[in-house]
């Protein structure tokens, strides 16, 4: 096609089925992220089919440009839309001459697992990971394990929306059936439960349910299966272990069902969310801290990294600091956690959002909710006669809030993140105090974390997916302390009349 696109098209129109749209903003900092659009809904669509191919046409150049051989898996999720849009990516991908392996339904962890099985060093997956419905994206890479980042997309997007795309010939295509079984085998090879496990397995109606259930199920696991049939509609919730509604209903099912432990994957299957035997549902950074004293057990001095949205325990924890197990808080993002672990040669890399990225011997180093969960099933297998809930009760307490995301338009949101951050620097540099205490330290590898004297500390920064911010706050000595803090930060932020209401408050 090689045309600039449009940035706003109406649908329903002449111009919408002959022209390409892409909105620039999503191209984000690792992903690309728009609003496909459903049938009766307000907002007009970020993006149609030719842009799509735009997309494509696009990636295939910007991979003769890097040099790479030009050969691709593809996969796509389960939404209604999904099909559709893989195909108009792999005709972009064909017009710039680039070999496209077609891995049909597909999770994230499976498409990258298909670029080490199928030999293939690029990879494009369609989809909306735990966006709802009438969201798409892509998520791209040249060099496994890793996915694009800001450079990458940056360039990405100056060929789409500049028209800069090059037709080649030698492009083609190629429907591998299999891959999902490869995948399970790979992912159960060498792994048997010695202790009998029961386990809930909740999927959302998501492409997890496709996968995930056999995957335990061959590993020696009881599985409970709950919303694990395919269903595009999300008639439960949508597929999210960050979200409460998924995670109130896995711990429901965990206390009906009796079972040891309860875990959530998201819409493509890179995050696994946790519910314990007691029903307590544990935030990911806290199963990252359970999983670093698991493992560092079995690996001393061990490497870790983690997201700055995860709880402090990483570098504070008992058992860790003992085990000889570092720490290095790096920006939060999937493809920069995934990055700096590669860098540092970590055993794994934390998010707070459930991405966990298992390095060798573990793993192959890109982020797959079904391993995480098989690393949490072998450490409970590892501790018979503990549970899950006395696991989480031997940490050190701290009192954390869910991730909670106010509204702020993609246009704005990243100057509003400069001039918090500005505003904090100032007045801590002028002695202000917070909640009463000095601050200790402010660190700004992504947006702002605020640590208070007492270990307090509350972050706010820019959303790399969706328009929004993102506020989290955790206290190590109470949950008054915890509170006072988030009310601070709801007081600041209420200064910017960019930035909307939160989704959820404390």
């Amino acid at each position: 096609m090689t045309l600039k696109p449009k940035a706003a098209i109406k649908p329903n129109t002449l111009e919408f089925e002959t022209r390409a749209l892409i909105k620039p903003t999503g191209f984000r900092e690792y992903d690309a992220r728009w609003w496909f659009g459903l049938p009766g809904h307000e907002l007009d669509p970020d993006l149609n089919l030719y842009g799509v191919q735009t997309l494509g046409e696009a990636l295939g150049t910007l991979i003769h440009e890097r040099g790479i051989a030009p050969k691709i898996a593809v996969g796509h999720d389960f939404r209604h839309y999904s099909l559709s849009i893989k195909q108009a990516l792999i005709l972009g991908l064909m017009n710039t001459g680039v070999q496209v392996i077609d891995i049909g339904l597909a999770l994230s962890p499976m498409a990258y697992f298909a670029q080490f099985a199928l030999d293939c060093p690029c990879v494009a997956m369609v989809t909306a990971s735990h966006n709802s419905n009438g969201w798409t994206g892509v998520k791209m890479g040249i060099e496994p394990p890793l996915t694009f980042g800001p450079d990458e997309m940056s360039r990405l997007k100056e060929i789409a929306l500049k028209g800069q795309a090059t037709p080649r010939s030698g492009g083609g295509y190629q429907y591998v059936d299999g891959v999902r079984e490869l995948y399970i085998d790979d992912l159960c090879k060498g792994v048997r439960l010695k202790n009998k496990i029961k386990a809930v397995v909740a999927c959302g109606n998501g492409t997890a349910g496709a996968f995930a259930p056999d995957a335990l199920q061959k590993i020696g696991v009881d599985v409970i299966p709950i919303n694990c049939n395919l269903d595009y509609t999300f008639p439960a919730y949508n597929p999210n272990p960050e979200d409460m509604k998924m995670l109130h209903a896995m711990r429901d099912a965990a206390l009906e069902h009796g079972a040891d432990v309860a875990l959530g994957f998201d819409g493509d299957g890179d995050r696994c969310g946790v519910v314990d035997n007691e029903g307590e549902e544990i935030f990911a950074d806290k199963v990252g801290v359970m999983l670093a004293r698991d493992l560092s057990a079995i690996y001393p001095n061990a490497q870790f990294v983690a997201d700055v949205k995860s709880t402090g325990l990483f570098a504070t924890d008992p058992v860790l600091i003992a085990n000889g197990a570092k720490t290095d808080y790096w920006k939060t993002g999937h493809s920069y956690i995934k990055r700096r672990s590669k860098e540092l040669n970590a055993l794994v890399g934390f998010e707070k959002s459930g991405h966990y990225f298992f390095n060798n011997p573990i793993g192959r180093g890109y982020d797959d909710g079904i391993v995480s969960a098989i690393a949490i099933l072998q450490m409970l297998d590892r501790n018979p006669g503990k549970t899950m809930a006395d696991l989480r009760r031997a940490l050190p307490k701290t009192w954390g809030s869910p991730t909670m995301s106010p509204y702020c338009s993609d246009e704005e949101k990243y100057g509003v993140i400069d001039r918090i951050v500005k505003d904090y620097q100032t007045r801590t540099a002028k002695g202000e105090t917070i909640c009463g205490q000095n601050v200790s330290e402010l660190v700004t590898v992504n947006g702002i974390r605020i640590i208070l004297e007492d270990g307090t500390w509350g972050l706010v920064r820019a959303s790399s997916n969706t328009p929004n911010l993102v506020v989290v706050v955790e206290s190590p000595t109470s949950e008054q302390a915890k509170i006072a803090m988030f009310r601070d930060i709801e007081r600041r932020l209420a200064d910017y009349p960019e930035i909307g209401e939160f989704d959820q408050k404390i």
